[in-house]
């Protein structure tokens, strides 16, 4: 792990306020002493559990554990290393970054960004070539311009076994490099040959401009319609979305959430800027929070087809567990994406579907209201008891009457019954999803924190919270011994904290951060969180190691009976 010094972590930090960061992902409105809380981004939650304290900068979610500091929030919510972390906030600081070595991860995934950036640059000068005429006349026939081409960087991948290859093993990358960066397989005689051959290419591109990955449509041929590179240090396919680099930068309040690449192509072509699409896979929470991250308005735009109308569906579910408005927009006639429509008809009739999109629930009661025949009595109740349950889960009591009067018109009965019957299974929603919450929390917090010798590791808890609170106390006191914590876990983080108090190092979350995992951190910023007293800390740190001491007597003496009653009934 590449190490950055004391005094860099610690100005990072302070010019880097926990929650002026965090209130970039997550709102925080609510307020309980001096914390501030919202809704965790790393789990779903209804109820604000997650706790983010400006005195302490540290943020913790009291329902999934998740804590840590600034640079670990950044880690987790950008799904990126300890010094990728580091580096980002750096930039927002405008602070230079210090000169230092990298892990062997880091360099292979700036070797990976390199040998992606050059291969790029590679299919687009065949795109260009002669080599690329009929791929030139397949992005013609789909009308994507010249312009768009080269704003999307795409590429042409010749239909031989070694063109990439033996072009980037010239500029000094090796076999293992290419197989490493998923740009070339290995053969059953032991060789390698092309991932990608006689594929239009579409290089994607990560928010801070790097070629992280491949998406190649098939030209002619068998093989799959689309092929995407697979997962490398580099490139993990749900965190990341096609085009994003791209469609952050509109002044569109939405994002355009399609199916594929040659529709986004086509939609920013139109003037539609803002669309994405997901890389081979159907939306992830993953995906979904990048979004959120950039706008707070999704209009879904995938296939009219049965299969797109079911990935909607997913989609939306995604996005609601978000604060996140969602659209859904509807193809009018015969055509299948949005690329074919905008081909048809143009981009003002695309912006009238936009203008007339339907909100979610609007998408929601269509959908099971085609499920049933109307003018049938017995399928009424089904449609309507279906429909009540959707509406109930909804948290605005505006809301659910509006809906409630929407069905209720939609077969002809009084609004009145439907809002009733609506209200009643909202309560019984709210109490079983209240005690859900706190069942998930408890079930979390007693998984978290199960120890073998409780009452040790109580006092062995508190002894490690005074010194990270009160580092010093180093010097003020007789410290215990490693070797005398009962829990694994506890005795690496005394040491830890010590070890660098030792040093004459500050004990900070930020300085802890680089040699703790994610869960250690949370672990231990868990601790931190609870109450403590610290009028007369050093008699207090006593206490803790007496305690400490006296439970590890108890259990002691309790092995031996234990011991012993074994031994005798092995007599018998």
């Amino acid at each position: 792990m590449p190490q950055f010094s004391d005094s860099f972590l610690t100005e990072l930090t302070e010019k880097n306020d926990i929650a002026d960061v965090v209130s970039q992902y997550v709102a925080l409105n609510k307020r309980s002493g001096s914390n501030l809380f919202g809704l965790c981004p790393f789990h779903n939650e209804k109820t604000p559990s997650f706790s983010v304290s400006r005195s302490k900068q540290i943020y913790h979610c009291f329902g999934c554990g998740k804590g840590g500091g600034v640079i670990n929030f950044i880690m987790e919510i950008e799904n990126v290393s300890f010094p990728d972390a580091v580096e980002i906030l750096a930039k927002r600081a405008g602070m230079q970054m210090p000169e230092r070595q990298e892990d062997p991860e880091s360099r292979k995934r700036a070797r990976i960004y390199a040998l992606n950036r050059d291969a790029a640059r590679f299919y687009h000068e065949k795109l260009l070539s002669e080599e690329g005429a009929k791929c030139r006349d397949y992005i013609d026939r789909r009308r994507i311009s010249k312009k768009t081409a080269t704003d999307f960087g795409l590429g042409f991948a010749p239909d031989k076994w070694d063109s990439l290859r033996n072009a980037m093993r010239d500029k000094g990358y090796s076999d293992f490099d290419l197989s490493d960066a998923g740009l070339v397989k290995k053969g059953k005689n032991g060789g390698f040959y092309d991932t990608f051959r006689n594929r239009l290419m579409f290089p994607v591109i990560d928010v801070r401009g790097n070629v992280i990955a491949f998406s190649g449509r098939l030209l002619e041929g068998d093989g799959p319609k689309y092929l995407n590179s697979p997962e490398t240090v580099a490139f993990t396919k749900g965190r990341n979305l096609f085009a994003l680099n791209l469609a952050k930068k509109s002044k569109r309040d939405y994002f355009i959430l399609s199916e594929g690449n040659i529709d986004v192509a086509s939609l920013h072509q139109a003037g539609f800027d803002s669309a994405v699409a997901s890389l081979g896979t159907s939306l992830t929470e993953q995906q979904a929070q990048l979004l959120s991250h950039y706008k707070n308005e999704i209009l879904i735009a995938y296939d009219s087809d049965g299969a797109g109308a079911k990935a909607t569906t997913k989609a939306i579910g995604i996005f609601e567990k978000l604060d996140v408005k969602v659209r859904v927009l509807r193809l009018e006639g015969d055509y299948k994406d949005p690329d074919e429509f905008i081909k048809a008809k143009g981009a003002d009739a695309f912006q009238k579907l936009i203008d007339n999109s339907e909100n979610r629930m609007d998408f929601k009661l269509r959908q099971i209201a085609e499920k049933y025949d109307l003018n049938r009595a017995d399928q009424k109740a089904e449609f309507v008891a279906e429909a009540e349950v959707l509406i109930a889960a909804l948290p605005s009591q505006a809301e659910r009457q509006v809906y409630s009067a929407q069905i209720a018109e939609m077969i002809g009965v009084r609004p009145d019954a439907v809002i009733s019957d609506v209200e009643s299974r909202r309560k019984k929603l709210v109490r079983r999803s209240e005690a859900r919450e706190m069942r998930d929390m408890i079930s979390r917090t007693v998984n978290m924190r199960r120890y073998e010798n409780p009452a040790s590791a109580k006092a062995e808890e508190g002894i490690i919270r005074l010194l990270f609170l009160e580092p010093g106390l180093y010097r003020t006191v007789q410290l215990p011994l490693p070797e005398e914590f009962s829990d694994d876990r506890l005795r690496n983080y005394f040491t830890v904290i010590t070890e660098k108090l030792a040093a004459g190092e500050a004990v900070t979350v930020a300085s802890l951060g680089a040699g703790l995992n994610s869960e250690e951190m949370s672990a231990l910023v868990g601790i931190a969180e609870e109450p403590e007293t610290l009028a007369n800390s050093r008699k207090t740190f006593e206490d803790y190691v007496s305690a400490m001491r006296k439970a590890a007597r108890k259990k002691s003496i309790g092995d031996i009976i234990k011991e012993k009653q074994e031994l005798e009934k092995g007599r018998k």
